[in-house]
């Protein structure tokens, strides 16, 4: 039971880490254009 002590606030700590990555990931506009690259796939330039 004493290992709980340990994992509970790691297992929080990077939760807290994935949602800042993630909330970071929008506010930055990571996910601005998601079909703009399925589409550009398509397109040929050639």
């Amino acid at each position: 039971m004493n290992i709980l002590v340990i994992l509970i606030p790691v297992s929080l700590a990077l939760g807290g880490l994935a949602l800042a990555g993630f909330l970071w990931t929008i506010r930055s506009d990571q996910y601005d254009d998601p079909d703009g690259d399925a589409w550009r796939i398509l397109n040929e330039d050639d």
